[in-house]
């Protein structure tokens, strides 16, 4: 599970803008003629349209692709009751949820009201605002009368998520699971521990799939659930036990499946012991499971196993469900979202698992191992074939089920404008993240004497997505640790000027390196007091992985220690600079950014294979427009000509690459322009995601105006053509752009023998 200190998630919430979302226009509203069609008096006009035919409230206005999260707190997921106001970060999180897995936008409201009759009311009245409903943490059984109320009464698709989120998912996993174990839906025993929303939903739907209602025994925090007992309400009561059971221990012997939606660890490991053979444990508690992972899987070899948690396999999780399913229903303006539309989504989760898993699914979580089986039953969170899998599968699903107001036509059309929803970009550095991870490297940072640095190594080691080494005065660092109450506790922290022998060492090897290049003994032992020498060499000698440096230093001046030490990869006569600009449609990579200031078109050929080499190690298929103030050959100048030639040999020189200039920036960037005005140009069918800028000014200029005014995430630089991982930031980034780079280190010296930046 990913550590999480208090004071981050705070600050996480509280700077800037406080909270998560915000409300951002889609049309441009710069000017007089804008505000009025925008509002008055153009507003009329929809208005009376609508007026006219509700249904074109879908055709003018946001509602298709807005969702209401509404919660009054009372069941708030390890919270408890904390009431509407201390629920909002978690229906403002579950917004974020919609919007980045699906593109969906989301209004959350939180009600003061506990009263399910009034609470039903409110909801029913905020209909028009809305082309779906989430439901969050209401408790049970008021949330079981509400969500049946609200089905009845409104024509737009409702869930409660808690309900039938977890019911989906593990629905699926059940099935996986079924398969590999050799049993029958219809003959298995159940064991459900824990009889709330979520539970009853699980097993409404588990029997929905084929699982007989006289084989489910349930557990509430009372003991089993039998007809003898009057404390039951009508949704408990629907799954009594007649069988001779009364105890947890009596129910598990000859069990097939244990389902635990309870609290963690009150089942006892003797119990496992009792099951049927291939034994299958859902224990979904979280943060602690029912039984520990460990625990279940050392007492039977035979056992599928799953629970809640990221780090363990066959997490069940509602993100594989609840973004998907709302966009498929929203598609075909699904008037509800009925048991066909749960049924679909459980079988397309459950086929989709079986499928082959695609390579940057496998660097994500940094498993090459993973495929369908025991350890396997579901797909990952980052598998960005969600979309296009479960949101088809519900919206056909609401098509044949007859509650589909806008049937789709045109499914391959639809797969492409759901992958456009969603945008490559949003997963990008989760997947790197996630990949760092799995195998987090030693990074030296060669600045520690600084508060972001020091916070960005707490954040990375304590995500264990790095192993961090602090390079710097080690008092001043201390002082830094204390003054600010970071926990940097078993970090490696080197002063140089401590260690006479090492620098000594140090500086002999840089003696022999450079000693033709006018570098003497005395030279090389002053410049190892520099710590970029020093983390450089310490790179050099594989004492580190990586080196981090940059912050507080000219790039220039950063960057020549680590040419003169550690040096370009064999073959390579250029290194570059790359940023990834990131936006809501999908990334883009420029360069060179940072290094070269006016390559010879021979450079720009180097930097044209450099960059596309690199935008591959992102798993994205490069894309890439030679760019001037010219397109093909429409004015004449020196960098027209330049960037012409460098096209012409770059083609020559990697002829599988999808490559054209010269060209206009606006003219790389919009396809429809290249469809009318140059068609002929190999990036007229999909425009380009991979700038090279002709001077360093331009690429300079371009990325920093796209940060500063153009609302665009700018990662990097990223430094390419190393021998070894350096990455050097840009001067005074931010403590999120330290750890993005970190990451990317971690995952270049992964890759280092392999596919290196």
């Amino acid at each position: 599970m990913i550590k999480v200190n208090r004071e981050d998630a705070l600050n996480y919430h509280m700077q800037g803008q406080p909270g998560k979302i915000e409300v951002v226009p889609t049309k441009m509203v710069s000017t007089q003629h804008d505000l009025a069609l925008a509002y008055s008096p153009g507003v009329a006009e929809p208005c009376k349209e609508i007026y006219a035919d509700k249904n074109n409230v879908y055709k003018y206005t946001a509602k298709g692709n807005l969702v209401g999260v509404i919660s009054n707190g009372t069941a708030v997921l390890g919270l408890g009751n904390i009431g509407p106001d201390a629920s909002k970060p978690v229906m403002e999180g579950k917004g974020v949820l919609f919007k980045k897995f699906a593109g969906i936008d989301v209004f959350d409201i939180e009600i003061d009201c506990t009263d399910p009759e009034e609470f039903i009311r409110i909801v029913k009245s905020l209909e028009p605002t809305f082309g779906g409903i989430n439901l969050e943490d209401i408790k049970a059984p008021e949330s079981f009368k509400i969500e049946n109320a609200l089905k009845e009464q409104m024509n737009i698709p409702l869930m409660h998520d808690d309900q039938h989120g977890t019911a989906i998912i593990s629905a699926a996993a059940l099935l996986n699971a079924l398969e590999l174990a050799n049993k029958k839906i219809g003959e298995i025993k159940m064991v459900m521990n824990g009889a709330g929303a979520a539970a009853i939903a699980c097993a409404k739907l588990y029997v929905a799939l084929g699982v007989k209602m006289d084989n489910i025994v349930m557990f509430d925090k009372e003991g089993i659930i039998r007809p003898e007992r009057n404390d039951l309400d009508i949704y408990k009561a629907q799954f009594v036990t007649m069988r001779k059971i009364n105890t947890l221990e009596d129910a598990m012997r000859d069990a097939d499946v244990f389902v635990g939606l309870s609290a963690g660890n009150v089942l006892n490991p003797e119990y496992v012991k009792l099951m049927a053979p291939d034994p299958i444990i859902f224990a979904l508690a979280n943060p602690d499971p029912e039984i520990a992972y460990e625990t279940a899987m050392a007492i039977r070899e035979d056992l599928i196993m799953a629970t809640g948690r990221s780090d363990h396999p066959n997490q069940v999780n509602n993100v594989l469900g609840f973004p998907y399913i709302f966009r498929g229903a929203l598609d075909v303006r699904s008037t509800e979202i009925n048991e066909e539309m749960k049924l679909a989504a459980v079988r397309a989760l459950a086929e989709l698992a079986k499928e082959t898993v695609p390579d940057m699914v496998h660097k994500a979580y940094g498993d090459n191992t993973i495929s369908f089986g025991r350890f396997y039953l579901i797909p990952k969170p980052l598998d960005p074939r969600l979309i296009t899998t479960v949101s088809p599968a519900v919206a056909k699903a609401a098509m044949d089920s007859g509650v589909a107001r806008l049937p789709i036509t045109n499914w391959e059309l639809y797969e492409q404008e759901l992958q456009e929803r969603i945008g490559a970009d949003q997963k990008l550095m989760n997947r790197i993240t996630s990949q760092a991870k799995k195998n987090p490297k030693t990074v030296v940072f060669a600045e520690a004497d600084n508060y972001k640095i020091l916070k960005a190594a707490q954040t990375v080691n304590d995500q264990r997505i790095a192993n961090p080494i602090l390079l710097g005065n080690r008092k001043r660092i201390q002082e830094i640790i204390l003054e600010n109450n970071l926990n940097l506790d078993g970090v490696t922290i080197i002063d140089p000027f401590e260690e006479d022998a090492k620098r000594e060492e140090y500086a002999q090897m840089l003696y022999i390196k450079r000693q033709r290049k006018g570098l003497t003994l005395f030279d090389a032992r002053r410049l190892m007091r520099d710590r970029n020498y020093f983390g450089s060499m310490m790179l050099n000698t594989g004492e580190a992985d990586a080196l981090i440096s940059g912050l507080t230093r000219d790039y220039s001046k950063t960057i020549a220690p680590a040419l003169q030490v550690v040096g370009v990869e064999e073959g390579i006569n250029k290194v570059a600079g790359m940023y990834i600009i990131l936006n809501k449609k999908e990334p883009y990579f420029f360069a060179d950014t940072t290094v070269n200031v006016n390559p010879t078109a021979d450079e720009l050929v180097d930097i044209i294979g450099l960059t596309a080499r690199a935008v591959r190690f992102f798993d994205m298929e490069p894309r890439v427009a030679m760019l001037s103030y010219s397109n093909f050959g429409s004015v004449q100048g020196d960098i027209p000509n330049k960037a012409a030639e460098a096209v012409r040999k770059a083609k020559a020189k990697y002829p599988n690459l999808l490559l054209d200039g010269e060209m206009q920036a606006n003219t790389a960037l919009n396809r429809q322009l290249l469809r009318e005005h140059y068609p002929f140009s190999e990036l007229a069918e999909k425009g380009a995601n991979t700038l090279i800028f002709p001077t360093l000014t331009s690429g300079n200029v371009a990325y920093k105006v796209l940060q500063e005014l153009g609302g665009a995430e700018a990662i990097g630089p990223i430094l390419m053509g190393m021998r070894k991982p350096v990455h050097i930031l840009q001067l005074g980034s931010s403590i999120r752009d330290i750890i993005n780079m970190v990451a990317i280190a971690v995952v270049d010296a992964q890759n280092y023998n392999n596919q290196h930046i």
